[in-house]
């Protein structure tokens, strides 16, 4: 008669470490990671006089490296990018390439990825207020990305661009935010649970 023996959690991991470890796990929570962001990307609503959207892409980014953790976070958001820049068509409204005044969104998520991930592993999901301040700084540095992206790449001005690239997307990323500080820290509570 055998046992399961649930998942120790301990300092310095992240969720996917309580997974049996392996090249094939770390492959596939990568694919899945840039999948699961590809899929978000289409939730996607246009914003009157922006051309950027509100999609889930970003939560889904931010989801991805506080739950695969800094190196894997980043290959998933990179493998991501790397893939709709060849024609995959997963970006926001099923586009692709890298003519779209949005990619710096993009590739500000590859960045806020790897941060999160690095901040998760020293337990900033463990937290509701920790979950806050580590969702706070991934959005900040989206923005600190795609914005100066959107006014190059649209010929906008920064005031110009802010309005169009940041500021009609704060509430949203509040009830993202919400919804991650309600996720991470239960599933770390549920786990802890188990392992009792």
């Amino acid at each position: 008669m055998s046992t399961a023996v649930a998942p120790v959690a301990r300092p310095g991991q992240v969720l996917a470490d309580l997974l049996p470890a392996s090249r094939v796990r770390d492959i596939a929570l990568v694919v899945g990671g840039a999948a699961l962001t590809g899929l978000a990307a289409q939730i996607s609503v246009p914003v009157p006089g922006s051309p950027v959207p509100v999609t889930g892409q970003t939560f889904a980014a931010l989801l991805v490296g506080t739950s695969l953790g800094a190196g894997r976070g980043f290959l998933s958001l990179a493998l991501y990018a790397i893939a709709g820049v060849a024609g995959m068509p997963w970006f926001a409204g099923a586009t692709s390439g890298a003519s779209a005044p949005s990619f710096g969104y993009i590739l500000g998520m590859i960045l806020a990825s790897t941060v999160v991930g690095a901040l998760a592993r020293r337990g900033a999901d463990r937290s509701v207020l920790r979950t806050a301040g580590a969702m706070l700084v991934g959005e900040a540095i989206i923005y600190a990305v795609g914005v100066p992206y959107l006014a190059f790449a649209t010929g906008m001005s920064a005031s110009a661009a802010i309005a169009a690239g940041l500021t009609p997307f704060l509430i949203g990323d509040a009830v993202k935010a919400a919804v991650a500080m309600g996720l991470l820290p239960t599933a770390w509570k549920f786990l802890n649970r188990a392992e009792r």
